[in-house]
């Protein structure tokens, strides 16, 4: 694709997550969700192959649907109310509607059955800006108007979304797939505490993403796509091999990684409300999740390709100059714990 063609399309996404972020009016909030719709469906689209075609159908039918609810939603409530204030008390029909349109465009269980589809189709990178920055307007307006959430509805999809998130993930074989799954997995934490405590919820946000990114990029930096393919990771970079494997302990949860600290903030402020039951649950539903990615890392770095060949490195490492935003991230996915009590008040 053309670099200005880019530039514009990564111009308009910026500029859409920002009008979201930074609204509090139905109707720009509606603009900037639908800016960042039509800037990524090209991204998505670019590559000339039945399943990009077919990923980015589906992406633009779920996005446009969940729109169109939102901005009913926002119709219904200034029918009724005369304003068209986000932060405006809703009334029950409008909730649903609002609840429903910004899950869905999340990919929360139930209607989360369009994520994994839609990443299997695109590319790595298109399927890390999926998974990362097109999450990242939806949970601002949940975060935005959070004492309007239904409670109980939100407790319930995020109890769901883990169980599905940990469940869909054990069968993976496909990397994009897996992904899809933990990041269903994660958002799940986040829509649990957001009507309890947003700013943790928000936490959770830029930490997912961070920890996402690392792990994404080293999948892209070392061209894995399959299980099968992590296995050459140390034929490409022996320090890549390192870095995947506490990344991805680090987004399962595991201390003293950084992952651990929303898993535990969020388990300790559910203790705090009383949901010691739904704390409880959702601990043992994060086991699931880790499974998979413990699976993954025993493959990576224990295992090695059927080879005739006796070396089993190349005698040349492959030097990659395209790492510097990976070595930004992936300090702060695996050294944030130790200060996380300095952030507890």
């Amino acid at each position: 694709m053309n670099p200005i063609i880019n530039l514009i399309l990564l111009t308009s996404m910026t500029a859409g997550t920002t009008l979201v972020m930074t609204s509090h009016h139905w109707v720009s909030a509606w603009l900037g969700l639908e800016l960042n719709t039509l800037a990524i469906i090209p991204i998505i689209s670019k590559a000339h192959h039945p399943r990009a075609t077919e990923a980015s159908t589906k992406y633009f039918l779920i996005q446009a649907a969940s729109s169109a609810l939102f901005l009913l939603s926002g119709i219904t409530n200034a029918h009724l109310y005369g304003t068209w204030d986000l932060t405006h008390p809703m009334n029950n029909l409008s909730k649903i509607m609002f609840m429903t349109a910004l899950t869905t465009k999340l990919g929360l269980a139930p209607i989360h059955f369009w994520l994994p589809e839609v990443l299997q189709g695109v590319p790595m990178i298109t399927a890390l800006i999926i998974t990362t920055w097109q999450k990242i307007a939806p949970m601002a307006l949940l975060i935005t108007a959070w004492n309007l959430i239904p409670s109980s509805i939100a407790l319930t999809m995020g109890l769901l979304s883990t169980i599905i998130g940990g469940l869909g993930g054990l069968n993976q074989t496909q990397l994009r797939k897996m992904m899809a799954y933990s990041s269903i997995a994660h958002l799940g934490w986040m829509i649990t505490i957001t009507t309890i405590t947003p700013n943790l919820a928000l936490f959770n946000l830029i930490l997912y993403t961070i920890l996402t990114s690392s792990t994404m990029l080293i999948m892209y930096l070392t061209l894995s796509k399959t299980l099968q393919n992590t296995t050459l990771i140390s034929s490409h970079s022996p320090i890549a091999t390192s870095l995947f494997l506490l990344s991805l302990l680090s987004l399962g949860g595991l201390p003293p990684l950084s992952g651990f600290s929303p898993k535990w903030l969020i388990l300790q402020e559910l203790i705090t409300h009383y949901s010691t039951p739904l704390a409880l649950i959702m601990a043992i539903t994060a086991l699931l999740s880790l499974m998979f990615y413990l699976r993954t890392t025993y493959i990576s770095t224990m295992t090695l390709p059927p080879s005739t060949i006796p070396l089993k490195n190349t005698w040349r490492l492959k030097s990659n100059p395209n790492t510097l935003l990976l070595s930004s991230l992936t300090p702060i996915s695996l050294l944030l714990l130790p200060i996380t009590p300095l952030m507890i008040q």
